[in-house]
């Protein structure tokens, strides 16, 4: 029976009473015992707050201003005896609440779906095998492995710890990493943000390495004691929604005032203060876009979906729109560009021969032939040293599963190490008995090299990998045909440029005696043996170049980022024709030499190049610092924890979703399920997107809304009667106009996002060309409604007759500019009629339900409608298909203007 973790001060005991009190060993536990306990503690999750319910969003739609202002005009109107008008307004109310009710329920079941997506994955000593499990499956005493960048998934005591620093910030306070001790045995009274022996959920691991027995879960955790929730960072509204609710409030302030003014002409005129007081509600309501957040929230929640569908999860809403205005992606080669499946083609001696590896994957069925001739004696003895360093300085695993395939887990790099062993017949395993591991330096990109220190018989044999530059001066000499010789810098270095020439990852093998007295570390290798090199691979993914290619016509600029040698980077860039033959790569060194003169020769530097190469995470920021300050929208993509920083600082960031850091995801805008740069090209597609369906939502509503206002404008100057009652008013725009609206927000891509140079990310929504187009429709609109209500008054028709005629002139209006609204460059008969069928069928249904409201004997009663001939129908259809006319011909003159001005220039 195990005790209860939530109790336990586990930094006191010594580890093995630690590991005992829990049941577990260094194999950590079995599938079956680890189940057993899944089913006794539960979940290693927080509990998530309880969404409200249906009937709780129902009623919060009525916690709003402009209801309030309905719900007083309903209760005058049933003060003063007037119960249809009442019915109707609390009916349109209630359809209102429906929708919005709706639309955020729907939000927030894709916000769950979006959360299932974002699970966490931890490594776990499981039946003595290293397994990748969703964090909450952990349960106590549990093994977890840590590297750098990964964030703690349960509250753990350490039971090995080489170089560990962890943030704690969230749970202590404190700014810095805190350097943790496994050895070390705590007081009972020690403070958490003392326990140097622990790591507790949710900090983050931003240096070292460490192995962890797993000790309380969920709300037994710190985390949870403490209640901590990220539910709350989504309450931030985005930048959009803030600017179009500024517009939004200014919009109501001139509207109210242009109503004020009304009311004060027709009270002067003599109109009933009733009639006054409810068509002042009824204009208010119709010349405010009180259904545009409603829209918004539709439109990026579709493009979250689509994205979601191309394999693009949007962490952070405002991303959506934000991608779209991208003019440089700045991304990672491997694994973004390339397949990260590295496979070790060819290994390479100093004097010219070397070995051709066939085979590839992680399965090591293939062999090494000789590039030249036969195998020579001293070439086998060679390759066996050089295969003997690969398996030994190696943290990947490399097994057999049951059914006889082979998986690996580990770094890229790593795991095509291992499958060269195996075709050399070293097996790691049996290595590891016979050099026993003493000390390990592991990988970190700043370092630029791995190195392991083993026992063998009577000395210490020392193996490190990495880059050639970092190991030369470890080197004294090298091996050769005949035995080792003094080294030879240039002979080697001119073999690596070789193999990078032909676009190769290049790593250096090197091994040695240690007989240094000092601790192993970075600083103190010397005198080792350079044994060769290993040409490795990494194909290019089959989408990059296409992609590429549509960067370029879409006006953006890529740069690709990769820690390899500079001859390998300009290799790959112009297999993806980001680079020409006269074309060079900045690198790192580069980079900083010029960060020491400054900013200026920064941009000097970046303003003209595509490619990085050798340069570290840190100066990812730099280079995004630097591109912004020239004036550019920069998306960076990024894995590690040192990516933070620049996917933090870029506009859009994008972290891959499969091999990146916990870290980078938290800090990144937008996740990549496949880890692929097309999907980053295919979520920049789907931001124009959204921005277009944005821009057309909001022109169909402020547009409708400025023609109502002109209708009454014209109404008052001219001393006419109302043309609308209130409740046509409510009735047109709380109805009609609300069904149409939403099928612009689902308007699939025009075909032609992709060849447009992007947006300028400082130009307005509301832009000359929106309000222009606004200008001009609300006048026409407006204007011929005017028109039709003066000549059927001064034709003798009944001022209720009048009313019905424009009405259905005004819901006419809003059939043919909804589909004026579909693109702001393109002809409407350019447009796919049939592919966007919500929208058109949404229409229809707007027609159809005036058309059924005035067959209604009710709905006659409510509205003052009363059916039309069919020729009735057909000269008011004619007269609103002016607005068609004229919508065309603006288009046609701006295209004129816009070409006779890019003559000019």
């Amino acid at each position: 029976m195990i005790d209860s973790d939530s109790q336990r001060q586990w930094h006191c005991l010594p580890l093995t009473e630690a590991t005992a009190r829990l049941n577990s060993s260094e194999d950590g536990l079995s599938t079956t015992e680890a189940a057993r306990r899944l089913a006794s503690y539960g979940t290693n999750a927080l509990p998530v707050p309880q969404l409200p319910g249906f009937w709780r969003l129902f009623l919060r739609q009525f916690v709003s201003p402009l209801i309030y202002v309905l719900l007083a005009a309903t209760v005058v109107s049933l003060g003063v005896g007037e119960l249809i008008d009442a019915i109707f307004i609390g009916l349109v109310l209630l359809l209102n609440a429906l929708i919005g009710a709706l639309q955020e329920y729907h939000a927030q079941r894709s916000a769950e779906a979006l959360r299932n997506l974002l699970v966490s994955q931890t490594r776990v000593l499981r039946d003595g095998e290293i397994v990748e499990l969703a964090t909450g499956q952990l349960v106590p005493g549990d093994l977890v492995l840590l590297s750098s960048g990964d964030r703690v998934p349960a509250d753990l005591r350490l039971l090995e710890a080489r170089g560990l620093e962890v943030d704690e910030s969230f749970l202590t306070g404190e700014s810095l990493p805190v350097n943790k001790d496994s050895q070390a045995i705590c007081e009972p009274d020690t403070p958490v943000a003392e326990r140097c022996n622990q790591c507790f959920a949710g900090s983050l691991v931003t240096a070292g390495r460490a192995r962890g027995l797993v000790v309380g879960t969920g709300l037994n955790t710190e985390m949870g004691r403490l209640s901590l929730s990220l539910e709350s960072a989504d309450l931030v509204r985005p930048p959009l929604f803030q600017r179009i609710e500024r517009f939004s409030k200014r919009l109501t302030v001139a509207l109210l005032i242009t109503v004020a003014l009304l009311a004060m002409i027709e009270l002067a005129r003599g109109t009933p203060v009733l009639v006054i007081f409810m068509t002042a509600v009824a204009l208010a309501v119709s010349a405010i876009p009180e259904g545009l957040p409603m829209a918004l929230t539709i439109v990026l929640s579709v493009s979250m979906r689509r994205m979601v569908k191309r394999h693009v999860i949007v962490r952070k809403l405002v991303a959506v729109e934000s991608l779209g205005s991208c003019t440089v992606i700045a991304a990672d080669k491997t694994g973004t560009l390339t397949l990260n499946q590295l496979v070790a083609r060819e290994v390479a001696f100093f004097d010219g021969r070397g070995f051709h590896v066939t085979g590839g994957g992680t399965e090591p069925i293939g062999d090494c032939l000789p590039l030249e001739g036969e195998v020579q004696p001293g070439d086998a003895e060679r390759l066996a040293r050089l295969s003997r360093v690969a398996a030994l300085c190696n943290e990947a695993e490399l097994r057999q599963l049951e059914g006889g395939q082979w998986h690996g887990s580990g770094d890229a790099v790593d795991q095509a190490l291992l499958v060269l062993a195996h075709k050399n017949h070293q097996a790691p395993g049996q290595l590891l008995d016979r050099y026993p591991l003493q000390a390990q330096i592991h990988y970190e990109p700043a370092l630029g090299f791995a190195a392991t220190l083993h026992r063998d018989d009577g000395r210490q044999l020392v193996c490190v990998k990495g880059a050639l530059e970092k190991l030369l001066p470890m080197c004294s000499h090298m091996a050769g045909a005949d035995g080792d010789i003094p080294l030879d810098r240039k002979l080697a270095l001119a073999r690596m440029q070789e193999l990078a020439g032909r676009g190769a990852r290049v790593l250096a093998m090197a091994e040695g005696s240690w007989h240094n007295r000092h601790s192993f570390a970075a600083d103190n290798l010397e005198n080792l043996c350079l044994l060769g090199l290993v040409a490795m691979f990494d194909p290019l993914r089959d989408s990059a170049p296409d992609a590429i290619a549509q960067c370029r016509v879409a006006g953006i600029n890529v740069c690709m980022l990769t820690g390899d040698h500079p001859h390998t980077a300009l290799s790959i860039a112009r297999e993806l024709d980001l680079a020409g033959k006269g074309e060079t790569a900045v690198t790192g060194m580069q980079l900083a030499d010029a960060e020491a003169r400054g900013g200026q020769a920064v941009d000097a530097l970046t303003g003209g190049t595509r490619v990085y190469a050798r340069v570290s995470p840190e100066q990812k920021l730099t280079i995004v610092r630097s591109l912004q300050r020239q004036g550019e929208f920069v998306a960076v993509t990024g894995d590690g924890v040192n990516d933070a920083p620049a996917l933090k600082a870029a506009h859009v960031g994008v972290a891959m979703g499969r091999r990146g850091t916990d870290v980078a995801k938290e800090s990144a805008d937008l996740l990549l399920t496949d880890d692929n740069f097309a999907s980053v090209v295919s979520g920049v597609e789907e931001g124009r997107i959204a921005y277009q369906n944005i821009r057309k939502t909001v022109f169909f509503l402020v547009s409708t809304g400025a023609a109502e206002i002109v209708l009454f404008l014209l109404a008052s100057a001219f001393a006419l009667p109302l043309p609308l009652t209130p409740v046509q008013l409510l009735w047109l725009n709380l109805v009609t106009n609300s069904l149409q609206s939403i099928g612009l927000a689902l308007e699939p891509g025009e075909g032609d996002e992709m060849q447009k140079p992007p947006r300028s990310p400082r130009e307005s929504l509301f832009n000359p060309s929106m309000v222009r187009r606004v200008v001009v429709s609300g006048v026409v609109m407006g204007g011929l409604s005017f028109f039709c209500f003066s000549w059927l008054l001064r034709q003798g028709w009944e001022i209720e007759t009048a009313r019905n005629s424009v009405l259905l002139l005004m819901v006419l209006f809003e059939n043919v500019q909804v589909f004026n609204s579909r693109s702001e460059s393109r002809s409407i008969f350019r447009q796919p009629l049939f592919n966007n069928p919500v929208l058109l069928l949404g229409t229809l249904a707007a027609q159809a339900i005036h058309i059924l409201a005035m067959y209604s004997p009710l709905m006659q009663s409510v509205l003052g409608v009363s059916p039309v001939s069919l020729a009735h129908w057909g000269a008011l259809l004619s007269v609103a298909l002016l607005q068609l006319a004229t919508m065309q011909l603006l288009l046609l003159f701006s295209k004129r203007r816009d070409h006779e001005n890019s003559m000019k220039e």
